[in-house]
């Protein structure tokens, strides 16, 4: 578990499930994803990153704001797929209920996760990336201090020629963490 000054990110619980299928099928929550999720889709998920955070000690954590709610989405790191042009990494991302968007959360909890990738799993660098439209989430990348690549790229899972397909790629090193830049 990581606590900050208002939020709890935390291993995935039951109660969270049917919680995150919701968010999951909300079209604005998912604009910038080719399609929302069925509560299928979202339950595989979860008990995917609820797996890899059991096996390894950290990953997309589910975040509650103490006192506040239980269960409000996720925020944290991630190892994507293998194919894309720059990986192997580790990414960081969020995803959280819209009833929770401009109260600082997912910067307050993305900086908590930054901590712990480069303090507790001495990472190099982590890497973000979203869909060229998605300029909320990008804004988030610039608050916590990352940087655009400008090293756009075709995301291989979504059809090209589909307006979310071209991607933006920012980075942060432990180097420039440290330094608070």
């Amino acid at each position: 578990m990581i606590q900050t000054k208002r939020l709890l990110l935390r291993q995935w619980q039951p109660s969270d499930f049917p919680l995150f299928a919701e968010l999951c099928a909300d079209s604005e929550v998912m604009k910038y994803f080719p399609s929302t999720l069925s509560r299928a889709e979202s339950d595989d998920f979860v008990a995917r990153i609820q797996g890899l955070i059991a096996e390894r000690g950290w990953g997309l954590w589910a975040v509650e704001v103490p006192g506040v709610s239980d269960f409000i989405g996720f925020v944290g790191l991630h190892v994507p797929k293998d194919y894309l042009p720059f990986s192997p990494c580790v990414e960081i991302g969020w995803r959280l209920a819209k009833t929770d968007w401009s109260k600082g959360y997912a910067s307050e909890a993305a900086k908590a996760a930054l901590d712990y990738a480069f303090t507790g799993l001495q990472l190099d660098e982590v890497l973000s990336f979203t869909s060229v439209t998605n300029l909320p989430s990008q804004a988030v990348m610039k608050r916590i201090g990352m940087t655009n690549t400008h090293r756009n790229f075709m995301h291989p899972d979504i059809e090209a020629g589909h307006p979310l397909c071209e991607h933006v790629l920012y980075r942060l090193d432990r180097s420039e963490w440290a330094r608070g830049d």
